[in-house]
């Protein structure tokens, strides 16, 4: 199967691409290595880990240049694409709407259009559990209508999600719709709480915890969210939104508290109130991903911290 992975200099990206590759898939990458939400030093160090599969190649692009991607879908003839490029952060959000709008809207609806020019057989878009937003429906369900997103961010992946629809019901495309929970683990994002943390109990920086930490995440392991996108990409599914979670939401006090301990020092941290574009619990109801995709999470938060710690060590 060829394979285009968007964003595949990103965390999850990376880790997808090179699963895929793996397993003797061809898979070509886009990322245009902006630095708008974190250092673009992380994502050439990934795209450098990439060039070890001759099976896999990069190209430096903007999914926002309409004529590039068609471009590049007329050229290569995908069999699927994992449309993972985004800007992702619910803060940096609220700083610059019109910027995550263009990418996260504008991009994705530039290469659905390619993808239905060129006769894709499958599109699997990654959203968020941001567009759940202050929802009382715990745990988090895909019937959840999600119409009142609390930032940019999560408005302009509800409106790609329906726009997918959209398309699946005019054209017929496949078009599964993989809703991400906190996802983490190496190569992960300098601006997400795993890297904050590992920084802060290493170099003694300040930074915020909110509301305590008595926020619940949904940690997920990078390893299982990505073998969930693998077992999307195989199942065309017509039109489905599926949440890629554990399914054991963790106390942010608890995650800080296995951080520090694996560093044998505390992290410097000052108490803030939670920010109006966040929420206090995320917690997936993945019973469709496991009808549906045998989707099975293997590693539990434990695991996956001393994982994330043992690479941040390694690559200081």
């Amino acid at each position: 199967m060829k394979v285009l992975v968007t964003g595949a200099a990103g965390f999850v990206g990376m880790n997808l691409a090179e699963k895929l590759a793996r397993r003797g898939d061809d898979v070509v990458g886009i990322d245009n290595f902006n630095s708008v939400v974190y250092p673009e030093k992380l994502k050439r160090m990934r795209a450098e880990k990439l060039k070890a599969y001759a099976n896999f190649k990069m190209v430096e692009a903007d999914i926002r240049d309409r004529d590039a991607v068609m471009a590049l879908f007329e050229a290569e003839k995908f069999d699927a694409v994992a449309h993972l490029a985004a800007l992702a952060g619910v803060r940096n959000a609220v700083k610059y709407p019109a910027l995550y709008v263009a990418v996260d809207y504008n991009g994705t609806q530039s290469l659905m259009d390619a993808a239905l020019a060129t006769k894709v057989g499958n599109f699997v878009f990654a959203s968020t559990s941001s567009v759940y937003g202050n929802t009382t429906r715990i745990p988090f369900v895909e019937t959840d209508h999600c119409d009142r997103p609390l930032q940019p961010y999560a408005a302009a992946k509800r409106a790609a999600e329906m726009l997918g629809y959209t398309y699946h019901y005019l054209f017929g495309m496949n078009f599964t719709v993989i809703r991400f929970f906190t996802v983490y683990g190496p190569y992960g994002r300098p601006d997400m709480m795993a890297y904050l943390l590992a920084d802060s109990v290493t170099t003694g920086r300040q930074i915020p915890l909110y509301e305590n930490g008595q926020m619940y995440r949904d940690w997920t392991y990078v390893d299982d969210t990505t073998d969930g996108v693998v077992l999307a990409l195989d199942k065309p599914l017509g039109y489905e939104i599926i949440n890629l979670g554990r399914g054991e939401p963790v106390l942010l006090k608890r995650f800080v508290e296995m951080i520090e301990t694996l560093a044998g020092r505390k992290a410097n941290l000052i108490p803030k109130p939670k920010p109006a574009a966040d929420f206090i619990r995320n917690e997936a109801d993945i019973g469709k991903a496991r009808r549906l995709l045998g989707y099975d999470p293997k590693v539990s938060v434990e695991a996956g911290v001393k994982a994330f710690w043992d690479w941040y060590v390694s690559k200081s």
